[in-house]
């Protein structure tokens, strides 16, 4: 698929984030926390995750019925050469309590690539969204990354871990460190939205493990078209499946990769 034509399917992709982010907003007026389902360990869901994933389905068939799709909620499977990659709602928990920053995150992937990229942040109404080779935009306006030089100038983003704690220590050596040699750390609750608020400078560095690909694919294209570097723990490109991330501008990544590199590989 080349440019041209993702770019004649970006504006019904955004189009299709924000009919469900209309929903998950509807909804959230009157939500009562005893809808919430238990999936695993302080992993919850709910029938708007649900029915915001049917609606999201349903349009991108439409507008592009040869890809398969990779979805939280497993409304439809089936992988293929192109494929969606959908996280109806980004920061669930965030919803459920009634924090306000979570998110619709579509991506469309091509044989591991990601090539379109569409994150609606519903209780800003801010959608962020990216073509390959295409530029980074919010709300129809380009975004880049800070130019921030080092990490002492920096504020990170991160995830932390709700049920799987094997990580635990080299992640919050991690943490003590950026505590002491940057601005802070933020802890948003939906990693969609972090990346997208590296993206446009809200925050200059990103890192989380247990990520699945639903939670990053669409944010890591946002940050990569809008300056940024993304890669795995490893400075690989096993981030998309690898479940972690790295994500930052060009002038910190060496710094910043260089403290969560050597700290997770002591523990291996």
């Amino acid at each position: 698929m080349e440019l041209v034509q993702l770019n004649s399917i970006l504006p019904k992709v955004i189009a299709t984030a924000k009919k469900a982010g209309a929903f998950i907003r509807k909804e959230r007026e009157s939500f009562s926390s005893d809808r919430v389902e238990i999936k695993g360990l302080n992993d919850l869901v709910s029938y708007v995750d649900k029915t915001s994933e049917e609606i999201i389905v349903k349009e991108l068939h439409e507008i592009f019925s040869q890809a398969g799709f990779i979805v939280e909620e497993n409304t439809l499977s089936g992988k293929k050469e192109y494929n969606w990659i959908v996280d109806p709602l980004d920061g669930t928990t965030n919803f459920v309590h009634g924090v306000t920053c979570y998110a619709v995150s579509i991506a469309l992937e091509f044989k591991g690539e990601i090539i379109l990229g569409v994150v609606y942040e519903v209780s800003r109404d801010e959608c962020f969204y990216a073509a390959k080779n295409g530029g980074a935009f919010l709300n129809e306006k380009p975004i880049k990354v800070s130019t921030n030089k080092t990490l002492n100038d920096c504020l990170i983003a991160t995830g932390f871990p709700i049920y799987n704690f094997e990580r635990i220590q080299p992640y919050l050596k991690t943490l003590e460190y950026l505590m002491r040699n940057t601005h802070g750390i933020r802890r948003i609750g939906a990693a969609a939205a972090d990346l997208c608020y590296l993206a446009c400078g809200r925050v200059d560095a990103f890192f989380e493990y247990n990520l699945n690909a639903w939670d990053v694919a669409a944010g890591a294209l946002i940050v990569r078209e809008s300056g940024g570097k993304v890669t795995d723990f490893n400075i690989g490109n096993n981030w998309l499946f690898g479940k972690e991330l790295i994500a930052s501008n060009i002038s910190v990544f060496e710094s910043f990769s260089r403290e969560i590199r050597q700290n997770f590989n002591e523990t291996k």
